[in-house]
């Protein structure tokens, strides 16, 4: 473990980057292979839209990494955080650190920007994509990430884990993200028992369906414990979603510049000629 960490405490700033184009890059191939809907995931279009946001979301982990930095200067200093009140195994320490940094910095976050209404506006440009696939799992805006980003800053200074565990933990999200946005559809009772501990890949997919209720379930990251705990929790005929939002002109969900503007532009209430979205 100890070697793990140290590996972890000392690896270059752009591995982050190659870990999000190699989990993006391998779910791509797995989708080629055993997609879960057909149509529409491969065109150059969509592709491009998503990586458009993916760009803007590496440009503000810039932003990110240096409050990270220095919040971790002020906690190297001062006796602050959960961690330091209680001695444990370092297995018992990680495995903390995992589902608190789960449980503000994705559960809580993610309620948090379909509950309160500025903040869903921002979160339109990912529930407005029509075919989710693995490249929607960085497609936010980029006001929507630095809200999303905020939480898991206050997890760090809640927490102050080392700085090991917490990219261990974000290494592990980019992971799930890719994975659960996938377009991929696994063996129906392997999916069903992943769902009993981590967000699957059918659970998320419910998560991305174009209307409520089920577009407000299932707002897990890494661990579904917390929607069975929260009540949030939904599970049922994949073959039923249908991705989108009906707030938004889902003949767009390419155009750039339309999902730029909906924070500004849309109040993510009233639906948007629904009937005419459903032919």
């Amino acid at each position: 473990m100890e070697e793990l960490m140290v590996y972890f405490n000392e690896m270059p700033d752009y591995s982050k980057l190659i870990w999000i184009f190699f989990c993006m890059s391998f779910m791509l191939i797995i989708e080629s292979i055993i997609p879960l809907f057909k149509g529409g995931f491969r065109s150059r279009q969509h592709f491009s839209t998503n990586l458009i946001f993916l760009a803007t979301v590496v440009a503000c982990n810039l932003i990110i990494g240096v409050f990270t930095v220095g919040l971790y200067d002020w906690l190297d200093t001062n006796n602050w955080g959960l961690l330091n009140l209680v001695e444990g195994a370092v297995w018992v320490e990680l495995l903390a650190s995992f589902l608190i940094l789960d449980l503000v910095s994705q559960y809580f976050a993610h309620w948090s920007v379909h509950n309160v209404k500025p903040l869903w506006r921002l979160h339109l440009v990912h529930h407005s994509d029509t075919h989710v696939d693995a490249t929607t799992g960085l497609r936010l805006h980029p006001l929507d990430y630095l809200v999303r980003e905020s939480f898991a800053i206050l997890a760090v200074f809640l927490l102050d884990a080392p700085f090991a565990y917490y990219l261990m933990y974000r290494f592990g999200t980019i992971a799930c993200s890719h994975f659960n946005h996938a377009n991929i559809r696994l063996p129906l009772a392997v999916d069903k028992a992943m769902s009993w501990v981590f967000i699957s890949p059918n659970m998320h997919k419910f998560h991305h369906h174009y209307e409520v209720p089920w577009t407000d379930t299932n707002y897990g990251q890494m661990f579904s414990i917390w929607d069975r705990l929260f009540g949030t929790y939904y599970y049922g005929d994949v073959d039923q979603i249908k991705y989108g939002l009906d707030v938004t002109d889902m003949s767009k969900a390419n155009d750039v510049k339309y999902q730029a503007m909906l924070p500004f532009t849309n109040n993510g209430r009233e639906k948007f000629n629904i009937e005419s979205q459903k032919q």
